[in-house]
């Protein structure tokens, strides 16, 4: 397999084990930071990547984007008082009036696939300083043609705006998993005129496209050797996570399942405007972490913050997000 820019991935892998591979951060985002200045935060220092182990598999961690929000009780707790979801931040040293929302597609190099898990926005997320998938993975030492296998968690825009590149797929040499019930309802035209209308038309753009070269999923189903789909619908009607498993190491890959380390996962059972199902997304949201924290599994959830892996701890009716270290290092 070949490797882009001459950068060899053992060498790059080796020495940049577990740190950022990314340059300082511009004084322009610092700045930004500390006035509030959405706009400046968004134009974010780009590419930023992340790698560690997981058994024999090698992971690569590539922040795609951020963006700033204003009133997080419009998105999170909207079923509470805007003060109690204000509240709970303050508590835990956070702003109460904006939030930072990231988003993190991965890379799974296993020695003989080289797996993308969701694809950022694209070309789309550019003019905003996202869509820095592809630069991040140039970083890594992996090119676009390197990819064997696109795997979806769902289809919303941020995860499959990368998918085509100038009306042509951007990962020529890939296949495609996608969860059936996930394609069967954002392709279906009866989205047309509902408010889903617009991810349905991105989903005509940028998946269907592909349907030829893509295996469709159910639960349960095999991914990839060591990896397996579970169904936790409710944020989408066919939201898939990902298991995988190396030489005893265990990696859950949970997308949406949880947005905010803070107000999704303390407080699993406060509504998010993003999920379609806000019930079942809460039920799934139990099932999973339940299942993490149990079993002390790692996880990488899309949105929290970057590198977006660590664990989950039982705590105060929720769980509590530990940040990885060098756990996966040694």
């Amino acid at each position: 397999m070949a490797i882009s820019s001459g950068i060899k991935r053992r060498t790059l892998f080796a020495a940049g084990l577990g740190l950022l591979v990314a340059p300082v951060i511009l004084r322009e985002k610092a700045e930004a930071a500390a006035t509030g200045e959405s706009n400046k935060m968004n134009l974010t220092p780009l590419p930023e990547i992340n790698q560690f182990k997981l058994g024999s598999y090698k992971f690569t961690v590539v922040r795609d984007g951020i963006n700033v929000s204003e009133k997080p009780y419009e998105t999170f707790g909207t079923n509470q008082a805007p003060e109690i979801v204000q509240a709970l931040l303050t508590a835990n040293f956070l702003p109460a009036d904006k939030f930072v929302n990231g988003y993190t597609p991965a890379l799974i190099d296993t020695g003989s696939d080289v797996i993308l898990i969701d694809t950022g926005f694209g070309e789309s997320g550019r003019a905003r300083g996202a869509g820095q998938l592809t630069k991040g993975l140039k970083a890594a030492g992996y090119s676009t043609d390197d990819v064997t296998l696109v795997a979806l968690t769902h289809l919303h825009g941020d995860h499959i705006g990368g998918l085509m590149e100038n009306g042509a797929a951007a990962f020529k040499n890939a296949r495609y998993v996608v969860g059936q019930a996930e394609y069967d309802f954002w392709s279906n035209k009866a989205r047309e005129g509902t408010p889903a209308e617009g991810g349905h038309k991105a989903v005509l753009a940028n998946v269907a496209p592909l349907a030829e070269k893509t295996t469709f999923i159910k639960d349960g189903d095999s991914v990839a050797p060591g990896m397996t789909a579970m169904l936790a619908a409710g944020h989408s009607p066919g939201h898939m996570v990902f298991h995988v498993e190396s030489e005893g190491k265990r990696l859950v890959l949970t997308g949406d399942t949880a947005n905010h380390y803070i107000l999704s996962l303390l407080r699993p059972d406060w509504e998010v405007r993003f999920d379609m199902d806000k019930a079942q997304a809460a039920a799934t949201r139990r099932k999973v972490f339940d299942m993490i924290a149990s079993e002390k599994i790692a996880f990488l959830g899309y949105h929290m913050p970057f590198p977006a892996v660590g664990f989950a701890e039982k705590q105060d009716g929720g769980y509590r997000f530990v940040p990885k270290t060098y756990q996966f290092d040694i």
